[in-house]
């Protein structure tokens, strides 16, 4: 392949493999807390880190990670304690932070909208060295945290009330949620954009979960779907001269379309297969145990 003759190209090819897998790693839990659109909150955030980046003369990645976790700590304090005015709290939040990425890279001496469309949506010839070194790390912590706290932060989704029975410091675990978002927002926003990265994080999760129930089983595809479509938009933009964040997106929202349509014969078949495996008569779960049945102790 000729694209790997380039180095912008295999930049562009790692970053895209790093977002595969971190952004359905968060999602995952998005999806299972019903906060599917934090990321979409959470970019807008970033982009007023983007701007003070070029406003600052420093890192726009970095810049934005820290916005961002700024962002979703405040967020979920707002979640916490906003009860009826925290959805105007939020709504002023991600939109101040999306104008104040657009006054701040305006004024900058080296910023242009041109500068900021890349962050939005993404651009491949623009992924640097120094870009490719925060992602690697950046990711790093994603799937430290996602891996390696698994069954505390499935827990916490599933149940706050049962887990803080438990014992877990749920909202410990909540703010890392968060602020675990917030960093994979940064490091998808090169080849996918902010505004499109919240779609990453929650459609390959939507195709796995029409295979499987199961959170292990559900994980791995989503996963595995998430590394492909990036893979495939990228190499799809380099050859089409197509923008890479709206491919991938769209080649995303394509697996589930195909992932939904094989998922109905396949559970009719399994449900034909259920009927067929079941004795004639009562339903197991209707069926008297013959032990009580002879002593007579039938009860509701």
């Amino acid at each position: 392949m000729d694209l790997l003759n380039y180095a912008f190209m295999q930049r562009a090819l790692l970053a895209a493999v790093l977002v595969g897998i971190t952004a359905p790693a968060v999602g995952i839990y998005l999806v299972q807390r019903r906060q599917a659109l934090m990321g979409d909150g959470i970019g807008h955030v970033a982009m007023t880190g983007v701007g003070l980046g070029f406003l600052l003369n420093t890192s726009p990645v970095w810049m934005a990670t820290t916005v961002s976790v700024l962002g979703a700590i405040l967020m979920e304090l707002i979640r916490w304690y906003g009860r009826t005015r925290g959805d105007i709290a939020l709504a002023m939040l991600f939109y101040g932070g999306m104008a104040g990425g657009v006054m701040f890279i305006n004024l900058a001496p080296t910023g242009s909208n041109a500068n900021l469309t890349s962050y939005l949506f993404g651009s491949l010839s623009t992924v640097s060295e120094s870009d490719v070194t925060a992602i690697c790390l950046l990711a790093a912590f994603v799937v430290l945290v996602t891996l390696g706290l698994r069954r505390q932060l499935f827990a916490v989704s599933q149940d706050e009330e049962f887990a803080r029975v438990t014992g877990l410091p749920v909202r410990a675990l909540n703010l890392l949620t968060a602020i675990t978002a917030a960093v994979t927002v940064t490091v998808a926003m090169r080849v996918v954009g902010l505004l499109l990265v919240s779609a990453l994080m929650v459609v390959p999760v939507a195709a796995a979960q029409q295979l499987t129930r199961s959170f292990a089983a559900t994980f791995a595809i989503a996963v595995a779907i998430g590394v492909t479509v990036t893979i495939g938009g990228t190499v799809t933009s380099y050859y089409q001269n197509v923008p890479p964040g709206a491919t991938i997106v769209l080649l995303t929202i394509a697996a589930f379309v195909a992932l939904t349509a094989l998922a109905a014969p396949l559970a009719r078949r399994r449900a034909r297969a259920l009927a067929a495996a079941q004795p004639a008569g009562d339903p197991a779960e209707c069926a008297i145990p013959a032990n009580r049945a002879a002593d007579g102790k039938v009860g509701v």
